[in-house]
């Protein structure tokens, strides 16, 4: 009895998996993607244009951190230390690699929200400097800063509790229509705040490139001129010199600003996520959803205790580092040096810096949320549906606030999804049937094409855009597990689709073998019975990464509806047919093609 109970036991042990070193790196490099990019970061290659970058982004830092402090309701001083400390947390944390964190518009107007609510402007001291302060500011400044940092230590709390109980892949309810009226609605709600400032208007609270150099010249000849007491003109004042030692933010008003503290999360990182979304999109990698809750969620909690307003990602910011040509997020480390040497040196002498011109930064860095207002032509044109949930959104952002029409958005989407897919013929959770042809060319009948049909079965829209493509990858990866070749044309033939379809790891035998042959992708659009925007955006995007890996794709049964909406969306081939009205008419293309192809090769020969 004793040895087989010390055999079961030994067994159970065996099964058991105990952590070992090897496992927890594994947890720090997905925990923390710094250590996965830095110890193969390329000086040569990527130090110069993340210096250059690096130098223009800190330019957007240093004015728009000045401009959102003042949007918050708070000391300017205080968008100073917001636009350095996010900005290193989420360079260690974050996995968007052209992502500029720091102050942002919409978070700094709800946070304004609860400041001018629970400490209004009119119940200000009338000592404008205090020594007893550890900046030299008043009571009533930092009072009002005590508030702000509250509400992002809650807001960072919340999305630190999204990723702890791994929602983050809820955010795909967070639809392109939604986040793109969201945004707008809510730089509307920001332009009209900044009107007393910028047309010098005495109003109650309301709910660039040249940058650095305008504001310097501004304080200029705002000093010189001395408009302050000469016309009244309205300055920053007094911004004093250094970052202060760490302090708790005021936890008493935790009650009162949960609400807002909501907005900031949800509202904050829905618009950091679109953007790392999309550049993990156009620059060809991935990011994790619940890493990014991590990231944005410890960049509002640490910065909370160095006097920071709430944080986000700005589409400002993030566009600057595309055109600059950033590599890493080593250009936005490198923007906190400077950041860093203008709280030091530079930041006592921005005394004159007039606030109708942190109004003018204000507006023109939300140039690119308002545009947005052209996408409605987009929507009009490929899904009405889409247009409909986009002008309720904005109105409801505008008659309220910005977490209500985010609010309001995710669950007009829901609704209308849930309402089209209960008129759909079928619910099977099968996406695609796959069936291979082999088709034989009448030139060379030792060839053979590999043809592959594609049936999609269900709808096509927000809901399952992401399991789209990863089902189609599965089928491939299946077929070519069952399917093992005897001769490497035979095997090129089986694997173009799969390593075509995946990230850019081709080989370059493969890549040679694309030129001489191709496979060919129909997708059956019979079942698809009716999509959206971002499931038309993914349909397009797999033609697209198809196409440039010489993988021909034809679409069969396709409506008058997806052919528009797909023509308008892509740069489809149009130097030969790539919607057919049947699956035998898409292959006797393939067909006719390949015999011209052989025919040609001939004739050279």
């Amino acid at each position: 009895m004793t040895g087989a109970k010390k055999k079961k036991k030994s067994v159970l042990l065996s099964k058991m998996h105990i952590p070992c070193c090897e496992d927890f790196k594994q947890w720090c490099r997905r925990r923390l993607p710094i250590l996965e990019w830095a110890p193969h970061y390329n000086l040569k290659e990527n130090l110069l244009p993340d210096t250059m970058s690096g130098i223009m982004l800190a330019v957007q830092q240093v004015t728009q951190g000045l401009a959102f402090a003042i949007l918050s309701s708070v000391h300017p001083v205080f968008g100073l230390y917001g636009s350095l400390f996010p900005a290193i947390i989420y360079a260690i944390f974050g996995m968007g690699r052209h992502v500029a964190t720091g102050t942002f518009a919409l978070t700094s107007l709800i946070s304004a929200n609860a400041v001018e609510r629970l400490l209004p402007s009119s119940s200000k001291n009338l000592t404008i400097q205090s020594n007893t302060s550890m900046l030299g500011l008043s009571d009533f400044e930092m009072e009002r800063i005590g508030i702000a940092a509250a509400i992002s230590f809650l807001g960072g709390v919340i999305q630190v509790a999204i990723f702890v109980l791994q929602l983050g892949s809820a955010t795909f309810l967070l639809t392109e229509p939604v986040i793109s009226a969201m945004t707008t609605g809510a730089a509307t709600h920001v332009v009209t705040s900044q009107l007393k400032y910028l047309l010098g208007l005495k109003m109650p609270y309301i709910s660039g490139p040249l940058g650095f150099f305008y504001i310097i010249a501004a304080s200029l000849a705002c000093y010189c001129t001395n408009m302050e007491n000469t016309y009244g003109l309205e300055v920053v004042g007094h911004i004093p010199k250094g970052i202060p030692p760490p302090k708790a933010p005021s936890m008493n008003v935790l009650s009162a600003v949960i609400t807002e503290a909501f907005g900031v999360a949800l509202v904050g990182y829905a618009a950091s996520l679109a953007l790392a979304q999309g550049s993990a999109k156009k620059f060809k990698y991935s990011i994790d959803d619940n890493q990014e809750f991590l990231a944005h969620g410890l960049s509002n909690v640490i910065s909370s205790f160095f006097f920071c307003i709430p944080s986000a990602a700005a589409m400002g910011r993030t566009t600057g580092l595309y055109s600059t040509g950033a590599k890493t997020q080593v250009a936005c480390l490198i923007s906190c040096i400077l950041v860093l040497t203008v709280i030091y040196a530079i930041g006592p002498l921005l005394y004159w810096l007039p606030m109708c011109v942190l109004a003018s930064i204000i507006v023109v860095g939300l140039k690119g949320m308002l545009i947005q207002f052209w996408d409605l032509k987009k929507y009009w044109n490929v899904d009405k549906i889409n247009w409909g949930i986009w002008v309720s959104t904005y109105v409801f952002t505008i008659c309220f606030a910005a977490n209500v029409g985010l609010l309001f958005g995710v669950l007009c989407t829901i609704a209308i999804v849930i309402g089209r897919f209960s008129r759909t013929k079928t619910l099977n959770m099968k996406n695609m049937k796959e069936m291979e042809f082999k088709v034989k060319t009448e030139v060379d009948g030792e060839s053979l094409q590999a043809v592959k049909i594609i049936s999609m079965n269900n709808p096509l829209v927000f809901l399952n855009t992401k399991n789209f493509h990863i089902d189609l990858m599965n089928i491939i990866q299946k077929e070519n597990a069952s399917n093992q070749p005897t001769n490497d044309i035979s095997k090129y033939e089986q694997n173009t689709l799969l390593n075509s379809l995946s990230n850019d790891n081709c080989n370059e035998e493969v890549s040679q073998l694309c030129t001489n042959e191709k496979c060919s992708l129909i997708l059956d659009c019979s079942g698809l019975t009716f999509f959206d925007y971002p499931g038309i955006s993914m349909l397009v995007e797999v033609y697209m990464d198809c196409k440039s890996r010489s993988v021909d794709v034809s679409l069969a049964h396709c409506s008058a509806s997806l052919i528009k909406a797909m023509k308008y969306c892509g740069n489809l081939d149009s130097e030969k047919p790539i919607f057919f009205d049947s699956v035998s008419a898409a292959i006797s293309n393939i067909h006719s093609n390949k015999n011209l192809s052989k025919l040609n090769d001939q004739s050279e020969v």
